[in-house]
């Protein structure tokens, strides 16, 4: 995701009914950590599986203490996570991850079970822990 995107999801945040849990998030992501948005209702079955099963137990496993993490109600904050969002479904969990190359989006649509959300995240932080490594490699090469 460019830079610009990420500012206009940041600015859409900024109006929205969650812009206190986003904003906060997002600015622990710009630290360093992923940013992962949970995307759902209420009202969805997927959703609430993701929200009351998934989350809390990659929180106790301790996984979720590696990102910046916050959820977008749907129903609530329509404009934020439709920019977020690749198509309709629901729930998605989105993570975001700052590279030498930009933002990197990853989506995940649909409920999805802890080790297949603990991986996404996982991943994410690794691909951060490389592209810190080779920036500070390059830096001390030249």
């Amino acid at each position: 995701m460019t830079n610009l995107m990420m500012a206009a999801v940041m600015q859409a945040a900024l109006m929205g009914v969650g812009e206190a849990d986003y904003a906060k998030a997002y600015k622990q992501a710009e630290t360093g950590k992923p940013l992962v948005v949970l995307i759902g209702t209420d009202w969805c079955p997927g959703c609430v599986t993701m929200k009351n099963r998934v989350i809390p137990q990659i929180e106790k496993n301790g996984t979720l203490a590696k990102v910046a993490f916050t959820q977008i109600n749907t129903d609530q904050d329509r404009e934020l996570a439709t920019q977020m969002m690749r198509g309709n479904s629901i729930p998605q969990l989105v993570i975001y991850h700052k590279t030498a190359d930009g933002w990197m989006r990853q989506i995940m649509v649909g409920a999805k079970s802890v080790a297949e959300v603990e991986r996404a995240i996982n991943q994410a932080v690794e691909e951060i822990r490389v592209a810190k490594r080779q920036a500070t490699e390059s830096i001390v090469v030249k």
